[in-house]
């Protein structure tokens, strides 16, 4: 597997979308490291979660330089 490079305050693109909406698929990640904590971005909940697990899941990364 090959490792998955994103930094803070970039946008994360889920396989599988977030429970608050059917079409929530997008979060922001605030801290990066072992652990990452990120925040979705239609409702705004907060989760942290392993950095393995997370990278299995992630389906595209937009950096954030490309957000408007």
């Amino acid at each position: 597997m090959q490792i998955k490079s994103f930094k803070e305050n970039d946008i994360l693109v889920m396989k599988k979308n977030h429970a608050c909406k059917k079409d929530a698929f997008r979060f922001k990640a605030l801290r990066v490291g072992s652990d990452v904590r990120m925040v979705c971005c239609e409702c705004g909940h907060d989760v942290t979660i392993d950095r393995i697990k997370l990278e299995k899941n992630i389906k595209t990364i937009i950096p954030s330089e490309q957000q408007q």
